[in-house]
């Protein structure tokens, strides 16, 4: 019998969780939630604003834990909203983006994951990116949270994330790949 390790995901959103456990199970990792709160610095590094909020949390928690920061890179907005991507979607939601973007023939962006992960409150932090380029649709497309019903990645079959299955998007997402990553160390170690 393998013996799962447990690993704990620091965030205050339970949609992330449900993705991060579908990924990790193929890699023998019991995902626990870690409901938090926390300071966001605001850097325009998606990695500054990961390790620092990973170095909040294991002051006082000494389990296996990762935060990951998310951000959405539109071309024709400067790389807006990139690391504010949070905040903008609070703000001014997907129909704000969809207004932005009234007009605008570059619709290419990326999506970015940094996951911070340590160990214990000895080890070295441990970074691991994942990205995917896509185009902002021109509307709001499938049932989905944040950013999702205007994402359509270019490795996709022209639908957006909400328009996929949960497992659909967890083989083509930015967060895929960074808890790929993760999930191949994690193997390793």
């Amino acid at each position: 019998m393998i013996n799962m390790q447990r690993v704990y995901f620091a965030t205050g959103n339970p949609h992330k969780v449900e993705e991060a456990k579908l990924i990790l199970r193929d890699y023998n990792v019991e995902l626990m939630h870690l409901n938090t709160q926390r300071v966001e610095i605001q850097s325009s590094d998606l990695v500054e604003i990961a390790v620092y909020s990973l170095n909040q949390i294991v002051k006082d928690f000494k389990q296996p834990v990762f935060v990951e920061d998310t951000g959405l890179f539109i071309n024709s907005l400067n790389g807006f909203p990139g690391p504010f991507s949070s905040y903008v979607f609070k703000t001014l939601g997907n129909k704000g983006i969809i207004k932005l973007m009234k007009g605008e023939a570059d619709r290419n962006a990326l999506f970015k994951t940094v996951i911070a992960f340590k160990e214990s409150d000895r080890d070295q932090i441990k970074i691991f990116i994942g990205e995917t380029l896509g185009l902002i649709s021109e509307e709001i497309r499938g049932v989905g949270w944040g950013y999702d019903p205007l994402f359509i990645p270019l490795e996709g079959d022209g639908r957006t994330y909400a328009e996929m299955s949960l497992e659909e998007k967890n083989l083509l997402s930015h967060r895929f790949k960074a808890l790929k990553s993760l999930g191949d160390y994690l193997r390793k170690v």
